[in-house]
Protein backbone atom coordinates (compact mmCIF):
# COMPACT_ATOMS: atom_id res chain seq x y z
CA UNK A 1 0.00 0.00 0.00
CA UNK A 2 3.12 2.30 0.28
CA UNK A 3 3.14 2.94 -3.33
CA UNK A 4 -0.16 4.52 -3.46
CA UNK A 5 -1.36 8.24 -2.53
CA UNK A 6 -2.44 9.12 0.49
CA UNK A 7 -6.05 9.68 -1.02
CA UNK A 8 -6.27 6.45 -2.29
CA UNK A 9 -4.72 4.45 0.64
CA UNK A 10 -7.59 5.78 2.93
CA UNK A 11 -10.40 4.60 -0.07
CA UNK A 12 -8.57 1.28 0.68
CA UNK A 13 -8.94 1.40 4.53
CA UNK A 14 -12.58 2.58 4.85
CA UNK A 15 -13.33 -0.11 1.94
CA UNK A 16 -11.64 -2.25 3.85
CA UNK A 17 -13.41 -1.40 7.53
CA UNK A 18 -16.95 -1.10 5.55
CA UNK A 19 -16.72 -4.45 3.78
CA UNK A 20 -14.37 -6.44 6.14
CA UNK A 21 -12.25 -7.49 2.97
CA UNK A 22 -8.54 -8.16 3.02
CA UNK A 23 -6.44 -5.50 1.66
CA UNK A 24 -5.95 -7.40 -1.85
CA UNK A 25 -9.64 -7.72 -2.21
CA UNK A 26 -10.20 -4.14 -1.79
CA UNK A 27 -7.55 -2.79 -4.06
CA UNK A 28 -8.83 -5.01 -6.93
CA UNK A 29 -12.55 -3.93 -6.62
CA UNK A 30 -11.17 -0.22 -6.41
CA UNK A 31 -8.85 -0.52 -9.05
CA UNK A 32 -12.07 -2.53 -11.50
CA UNK A 33 -14.30 0.71 -10.66
CA UNK A 34 -11.36 3.26 -11.28
CA UNK A 35 -11.33 4.09 -7.67
CA UNK A 36 -14.42 5.18 -7.00
CA UNK A 37 -15.60 4.27 -3.31
CA UNK A 38 -19.14 4.30 -4.26
CA UNK A 39 -18.47 1.98 -7.59
CA UNK A 40 -16.04 -0.11 -5.88
CA UNK A 41 -18.48 -1.27 -3.26
CA UNK A 42 -21.13 -2.11 -6.29
CA UNK A 43 -18.29 -4.24 -7.88
CA UNK A 44 -17.56 -6.01 -4.25
CA UNK A 45 -21.04 -7.15 -3.20
CA UNK A 46 -21.89 -8.37 -7.34
CA UNK A 47 -19.56 -11.06 -6.42
CA UNK A 48 -20.02 -14.04 -4.76
CA UNK A 49 -19.06 -13.61 -0.69
CA UNK A 50 -19.80 -16.44 0.88
CA UNK A 51 -16.09 -17.05 1.67
CA UNK A 52 -15.63 -13.68 3.64
CA UNK A 53 -18.92 -13.54 5.83
CA UNK A 54 -18.23 -14.36 9.06
CA UNK A 55 -20.94 -17.14 10.41
CA UNK A 56 -20.07 -16.09 13.76
CA UNK A 57 -21.18 -12.56 13.21
CA UNK A 58 -24.52 -13.65 11.66
CA UNK A 59 -25.44 -15.67 14.78
CA UNK A 60 -24.90 -12.14 17.03
CA UNK A 61 -27.05 -10.47 14.53
CA UNK A 62 -29.64 -13.47 14.87
CA UNK A 63 -29.82 -13.51 18.17
CA UNK A 64 -29.97 -9.60 18.41
CA UNK A 65 -32.88 -9.65 16.52
CA UNK A 66 -34.52 -13.46 17.74
CA UNK A 67 -37.94 -13.68 20.09
CA UNK A 68 -36.51 -14.02 24.08
CA UNK A 69 -38.65 -17.13 24.37
CA UNK A 70 -37.77 -18.61 20.85
CA UNK A 71 -35.44 -19.72 18.33
CA UNK A 72 -37.46 -17.29 15.60
CA UNK A 73 -37.27 -13.72 14.51
CA UNK A 74 -40.76 -12.84 14.24
CA UNK A 75 -42.96 -9.72 13.46
CA UNK A 76 -40.94 -6.96 15.70
CA UNK A 77 -37.30 -8.32 14.96
CA UNK A 78 -37.81 -8.29 11.57
CA UNK A 79 -39.42 -4.68 11.37
CA UNK A 80 -36.03 -3.51 13.38
CA UNK A 81 -34.24 -5.44 11.14
CA UNK A 82 -35.13 -4.56 7.61
CA UNK A 83 -38.24 -2.17 7.53
CA UNK A 84 -39.50 -1.48 4.27
CA UNK A 85 -37.24 -4.24 2.58
CA UNK A 86 -38.82 -6.92 3.71
CA UNK A 87 -39.87 -8.82 1.29
CA UNK A 88 -36.81 -8.78 -0.80
CA UNK A 89 -34.41 -9.42 2.00
CA UNK A 90 -37.55 -12.87 2.58
CA UNK A 91 -36.77 -13.56 -0.92
CA UNK A 92 -32.77 -13.61 -0.29
CA UNK A 93 -33.60 -16.02 2.74
CA UNK A 94 -36.38 -18.02 1.22
CA UNK A 95 -38.08 -17.09 4.06
CA UNK A 96 -41.06 -19.73 4.39
CA UNK A 97 -43.42 -17.82 6.30
CA UNK A 98 -44.11 -13.88 6.14
CA UNK A 99 -42.55 -12.00 9.54
CA UNK A 100 -40.52 -14.84 10.40
CA UNK A 101 -36.99 -15.39 10.06
CA UNK A 102 -35.87 -19.52 11.48
CA UNK A 103 -32.17 -18.93 12.22
CA UNK A 104 -31.12 -20.76 8.93
CA UNK A 105 -33.40 -18.87 6.50
CA UNK A 106 -31.96 -15.67 7.98
CA UNK A 107 -27.92 -16.85 8.57
CA UNK A 108 -28.24 -18.71 4.93
CA UNK A 109 -30.52 -15.28 3.00
CA UNK A 110 -26.87 -13.39 4.42
CA UNK A 111 -24.39 -15.46 3.41
CA UNK A 112 -25.77 -15.26 -0.11
CA UNK A 113 -26.43 -11.44 -0.21
CA UNK A 114 -22.51 -11.50 1.42
CA UNK A 115 -22.80 -9.71 4.42
CA UNK A 116 -22.23 -10.17 8.24
CA UNK A 117 -22.60 -6.54 9.75
CA UNK A 118 -25.24 -4.65 10.52
CA UNK A 119 -23.18 -2.10 8.58
CA UNK A 120 -22.59 -4.27 5.94
CA UNK A 121 -26.01 -4.76 5.26
CA UNK A 122 -27.03 -1.05 5.37
CA UNK A 123 -24.37 -0.33 2.82
CA UNK A 124 -26.09 -2.86 0.74
CA UNK A 125 -29.89 -1.70 0.86
CA UNK A 126 -29.47 0.39 -2.03
CA UNK A 127 -28.65 -2.68 -4.31
CA UNK A 128 -31.08 -4.54 -2.45
CA UNK A 129 -34.12 -1.72 -3.45
CA UNK A 130 -32.42 -1.95 -7.24
CA UNK A 131 -33.63 -5.54 -7.31
CA UNK A 132 -37.50 -4.34 -7.61
CA UNK A 133 -36.88 -2.39 -10.59
CA UNK A 134 -34.93 -5.38 -12.36
CA UNK A 135 -37.06 -7.44 -14.43
CA UNK A 136 -36.33 -10.95 -13.96
CA UNK A 137 -35.41 -10.75 -10.12
CA UNK A 138 -39.05 -8.75 -9.58
CA UNK A 139 -40.76 -11.78 -11.53
CA UNK A 140 -39.06 -14.18 -9.21
CA UNK A 141 -39.53 -11.62 -5.95
CA UNK A 142 -43.50 -11.72 -7.35
CA UNK A 143 -43.61 -15.54 -7.71
CA UNK A 144 -42.46 -15.76 -4.42
CA UNK A 145 -44.23 -13.23 -2.54
CA UNK A 146 -47.81 -15.12 -3.28
CA UNK A 147 -46.51 -18.03 -1.35
CA UNK A 148 -44.74 -16.12 1.09
CA UNK A 149 -47.73 -13.88 2.40
CA UNK A 150 -50.04 -16.55 2.09
CA UNK A 151 -51.84 -18.02 5.70
CA UNK A 152 -50.07 -21.50 6.53
CA UNK A 153 -52.39 -24.40 4.94
CA UNK A 154 -54.36 -21.89 2.58
CA UNK A 155 -54.33 -22.19 -1.35
CA UNK A 156 -54.94 -18.77 -2.14
CA UNK A 157 -53.90 -15.36 -0.84
CA UNK A 158 -56.37 -13.29 1.71
CA UNK A 159 -58.03 -9.89 0.08
CA UNK A 160 -56.52 -7.79 2.24
CA UNK A 161 -52.78 -8.96 2.31
CA UNK A 162 -52.69 -9.59 -1.88
CA UNK A 163 -53.76 -6.08 -2.23
CA UNK A 164 -50.97 -4.90 0.36
CA UNK A 165 -48.76 -7.24 -1.49
CA UNK A 166 -49.84 -5.23 -5.22
CA UNK A 167 -49.11 -1.92 -3.32
CA UNK A 168 -45.74 -2.83 -2.10
CA UNK A 169 -44.29 -4.53 -5.03
CA UNK A 170 -45.86 -2.18 -7.50
CA UNK A 171 -44.89 0.85 -5.77
CA UNK A 172 -41.00 0.93 -7.47
CA UNK A 173 -43.15 0.20 -10.99
CA UNK A 174 -45.15 2.96 -10.93
CA UNK A 175 -48.39 0.83 -12.54
CA UNK A 176 -50.83 3.72 -13.29
CA UNK A 177 -53.64 1.52 -12.89
CA UNK A 178 -53.24 -0.08 -9.90
CA UNK A 179 -54.87 2.28 -7.56
CA UNK A 180 -58.19 1.35 -9.99
CA UNK A 181 -57.32 -2.68 -9.63
CA UNK A 182 -57.32 -2.55 -5.79
CA UNK A 183 -60.54 -0.42 -5.52
CA UNK A 184 -62.22 -2.92 -8.35
CA UNK A 185 -61.17 -5.73 -5.95
CA UNK A 186 -63.05 -4.75 -2.61
CA UNK A 187 -66.08 -3.16 -4.45
CA UNK A 188 -66.27 -6.45 -7.11
CA UNK A 189 -64.66 -9.07 -5.68
CA UNK A 190 -64.26 -9.00 -1.87
CA UNK A 191 -62.81 -12.83 -2.20
CA UNK A 192 -59.46 -14.45 -2.38
CA UNK A 193 -56.88 -14.18 -4.87
CA UNK A 194 -55.88 -17.61 -6.58
CA UNK A 195 -52.32 -18.07 -7.65
CA UNK A 196 -53.61 -17.97 -11.14
CA UNK A 197 -55.24 -14.42 -10.82
CA UNK A 198 -52.07 -13.30 -9.27
CA UNK A 199 -49.78 -14.71 -11.73
CA UNK A 200 -51.43 -13.26 -14.56
CA UNK A 201 -51.79 -9.71 -13.20
CA UNK A 202 -48.21 -9.68 -13.69
CA UNK A 203 -48.60 -10.73 -16.75
CA UNK A 204 -51.27 -8.58 -18.14
CA UNK A 205 -49.15 -5.59 -15.92
CA UNK A 206 -46.42 -6.19 -18.66
CA UNK A 207 -48.32 -6.54 -21.82
CA UNK A 208 -51.20 -4.39 -21.37
CA UNK A 209 -51.04 -0.44 -21.87
CA UNK A 210 -52.31 1.65 -19.47
CA UNK A 211 -55.22 2.87 -21.77
CA UNK A 212 -56.18 -0.81 -22.98
CA UNK A 213 -55.32 -0.06 -26.67
CA UNK A 214 -53.57 -3.49 -27.54
CA UNK A 215 -56.00 -5.88 -24.77
CA UNK A 216 -57.04 -8.93 -26.11
CA UNK A 217 -60.77 -9.61 -25.45
CA UNK A 218 -60.53 -12.92 -26.60
CA UNK A 219 -57.02 -13.68 -25.10
CA UNK A 220 -56.96 -16.32 -21.94
CA UNK A 221 -56.86 -13.87 -19.19
CA UNK A 222 -58.41 -15.35 -16.07
CA UNK A 223 -62.01 -14.01 -15.58
CA UNK A 224 -61.20 -11.41 -12.99
CA UNK A 225 -59.01 -9.47 -15.06
CA UNK A 226 -61.82 -9.67 -18.36
CA UNK A 227 -64.21 -7.94 -15.50
CA UNK A 228 -61.21 -5.38 -14.33
CA UNK A 229 -61.39 -4.06 -17.80
CA UNK A 230 -65.08 -3.88 -18.18
CA UNK A 231 -65.28 -2.54 -14.94
CA UNK A 232 -62.85 0.48 -16.29
CA UNK A 233 -64.87 0.99 -19.16
CA UNK A 234 -67.55 1.49 -17.63
CA UNK A 235 -66.84 3.94 -15.76
CA UNK A 236 -64.95 5.82 -17.95
CA UNK A 237 -62.00 5.59 -15.89
CA UNK A 238 -59.86 4.54 -19.46
CA UNK A 239 -61.39 5.37 -22.96
CA UNK A 240 -59.90 2.35 -25.17
CA UNK A 241 -58.67 2.90 -28.46
CA UNK A 242 -59.54 -0.26 -31.11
Amino acid sequence: MYKLGRGNRDKVQQFMTITGASEKVALQALKASDWHLEGAFDFFYSQPQVSVVNTRHLEDIFNRYKEPDADMIMVEGISQFCNDLQLVISWHMKAATMCEFTRQEFIGGLQSIGVDSIEKFRGKLPSLRAELKDDNKFRDIYNFAFTWAREKGQKSLSLETAIGMWQLLFAERNWPLLDHWCQFLQVRHNKAISRDTWSQLLEFVKTTDPQLSNYDDEGAWPYLIDEFVEYLTENGLVQRKR
